[in-house]
């Protein structure tokens, strides 16, 4: 019984109609929990219909709670958590069960504990977190996250070099436009938001320097940031392009044999 229910809610084979029926039902009341968050910011939505969308949210979580700890029993299936005790608690740290944990803490939070007004809203968005539960039943999602995982060291290292050319261009904007603009670009934290806004090329325009010195150096940061900010796309687009290429070599390779399928030589 462990070992079918894993296949149907974890590595359900092509054709296995249980599997599909229940990967349809839980997709389909994850974006209706993902509609109801939305609607619900909605003042007359929220009023009028308060009591079935708390009704709804309640059987959600129910069904998610039931899924959870479904997932964690038959997990034990699975080779990689075969242990009853440390297997659960390794499977219980995956990205995915972490976002399942996550999709019904809120609720229970809510629920048993008394909490403030000021965190209520915060607790309840985390629900829009159910949006990324989509990631066990799509293939594209799964593999960004593959793609992000195996690139997360070239990430790190454009993230760290954004953040230096950052805190540089926003210390010397500062030291430039200070005396001229003291209410703008009263610190070189505040100036950090001019800084993001150049770099990424948005330029809302809120804050902009007008000494002669600060306009050059803005131009000039603006172009820098054009390349700067080109680099992670750059990054994701080989690690999809690698990921595509993993994934053909995979298919192509028999599950019998171990030979390649495409190979004609033979």
């Amino acid at each position: 019984m462990k070992r079918r229910l894993y296949a149907i809610m974890e590595k359900a084979t092509p054709g296995d109609r249980t599997s599909l029926v229940v990967d349809f039902f839980i997709l389909s009341l994850i974006l209706l929990n993902v509609g109801l968050v939305i609607v619900a910011t909605v003042d007359n939505y929220q009023r009028d219909y308060r009591e079935w969308f708390n009704l709804f949210e309640t059987v959600s979580v129910v069904v998610f709670s039931i899924e959870y700890a479904l997932r964690i029993w038959c997990c034990t299936a699975d080779s990689h958590y075969h242990h009853p005790i440390s297997g659960r608690l390794r499977f219980m740290k995956t990205p995915l069960a972490l976002i399942d944990l996550v999709a019904i803490f809120p609720y229970y939070v809510v629920l048993f504990i008394s909490v403030s007004a000021d965190f209520t809203l915060p607790l309840r968005l985390l629900r829009l977190f159910r949006l990324f539960k989509l990631g066990r039943y799509s293939r594209s999602m799964r593999l960004f996250g593959q793609v992000l995982w195996h690139k997360r060291e070239e990430l790190y290292v454009v993230v760290f070099v954004l953040f230096i050319m950052l805190v540089s261009v926003s210390s010397l904007m500062y030291f430039v436009e200070h005396e001229t603009q003291p209410e703008a670009f009263s610190s070189i934290p505040a100036t950090m938001w001019w800084g993001i806004v150049t770099l990424t090329t948005v330029g809302y325009g809120d804050i902009f320097p007008v000494t002669p010195l600060g306009k050059f150096l803005g131009a000039l940061i603006a172009i820098m940031g054009v390349g700067l900010f080109a680099l992670p796309a750059g990054i994701l687009s080989s690690g999809f392009v690698e990921a595509l290429q993993r994934r053909n070599e995979k298919n192509n390779i028999c599950p019998h044999c171990g030979r390649d399928v495409t190979d004609h030589s033979g």
